[in-house]
């Protein structure tokens, strides 16, 4: 199953990128969305950015699952795949290939977050169009934060409002 979620952002390709790709995940994935959990911590010490780097992300509740990187075609998109999932979805999903893509529309950027979610078995398939409703709603809210995190950068503007 393929799950997609977009948001327009009045800020060019070239920021939009360079600041969604090493954004700190706790301030992005910050709330609870039904049984999806808000990122914790991520393991990583570096910057996030180069193909083939690893790190561990953390939940609130202690699921865990372990991220690489696949893919970086700035300032378009990146890719990333998540395994070894723990926690309360780790039961329905096996593993997780994530892709973020940027175009730039009207005066600003279009910021896509999806994702390909594999079952861990057939039967657990048949739960997967209760688990995109509530992807889709954890999807708007880091989209929404991601939004205000862009803004609120010197230089960028001034967080634009927003229907919760």
């Amino acid at each position: 199953m393929v799950l997609s979620s977009s948001r327009a952002v009045p800020v060019d390709i070239v920021t939009a990128f360079q600041h969604t790709l090493p954004a700190p995940q706790p301030s992005i994935f910050r709330r609870w969305y039904g049984p999806i959990a808000p990122v914790k911590s991520t393991s990583n010490t570096e910057p996030w950015g180069h193909i083939g780097q690893t790190r561990t992300i953390t939940q609130v509740g202690g699921g865990t699952m372990r991220e690489e990187l696949v893919d970086v075609d700035a300032p378009y998109s990146f890719s990333y795949q998540l395994t070894d999932i723990t926690g309360p979805l780790s039961a329905l999903i096996s593993h997780i290939g994530g892709r973020w893509s940027f175009k730039s529309v009207g005066t600003g950027t279009e910021i896509t977050w999806q994702w390909r979610l594999h079952p861990r078995s057939k039967a657990a398939a048949y739960a997967f169009p209760m688990v995109a409703r509530f992807w889709h709603g954890y999807a708007r809210q880091a989209l929404e934060e991601l939004s205000a995190v862009l803004l609120a950068d010197p230089g960028y503007g001034e967080p634009v409002p927003h229907d919760d």
